[in-house]
């Protein structure tokens, strides 16, 4: 038995319309079809918290609460009375020495010397001990010291060129002498030195603190 036959230009359905062939995805008349899955059920998600409630703050911006940062960092502190005592002694040692080369190389003392001495042991102490009394005390002891040690210095460099001998020797074998020598020219301006030297030093531990 024969079929019937189709006629010619049968209307087709419309693009949009209903689905088609059991096809869920195609759209309704008047509306984009909704895009297929694309297998990852993560697609459309929002990004997943970091654990750090201020991640998605623009950079530049200040702490939560306003202001700049939350926690300032103290400033450091400047109390330390021993090692500032060590200071104070090693500077003593290093401008002693330096003093005692100056005054050995003139063959005399210079009063400005004595004062630069000082003001270098009092300011480097303050500055690592802070204004503690012990190290403003320590520090102009220590400046007496080094001029009283920079004055052994030059004397025993003005020996050395007189009997045409090495300084080492004068410190090492004849440093009676060299103290003898300053007891006998130690006079006002030589102890005018010593106490401009512990002045000094008072002067340049205020400076620093």
């Amino acid at each position: 038995m024969s079929q019937p036959v189709q006629p010619p230009n049968q209307p087709q359905q419309p693009f949009g319309g209903q689905p088609v062939d059991g096809n869920p995805y195609a759209g309704q008349p008047g509306q984009p079809a909704p895009a297929a899955p694309t297998g990852n059920p993560y697609g459309q998600q929002p990004p997943a918290p970091t654990g750090n409630p201020f991640a998605g703050q623009q950079s530049g911006q200040g702490a939560p609460f306003g202001g700049g940062a939350p926690f300032a960092p103290a400033p450091p502190a400047r109390n330390n009375v021993l090692l500032g005592v060590a200071v104070a002694l090693g500077a003593a040692i290093v401008a002693g020495i330096l003093y005692g080369v100056i005054a050995g190389s003139i063959e005399r003392e210079v009063g400005y010397a004595a004062v630069g001495v000082g003001f270098l042991v009092g300011f480097a102490a303050s500055k690592v001990g802070g204004s503690n009394p012990a190290v403003i005390a320590a520090s102009a002891v220590f400046s007496i010291g080094a001029v009283y040690v920079g004055q052994l210095v030059g004397i025993s460099m003005i020996l050395a060129d007189v009997a045409q001998i090495p300084f080492s020797e004068v410190v090492g074998d004849h440093f009676d002498a060299v103290t003898k020598a300053w007891s006998q020219e130690a006079d006002f301006m030589t102890y005018l030195f010593l106490g401009l030297g512990a002045v000094a030093a008072v002067g340049g531990a205020k400076k620093a603190g």
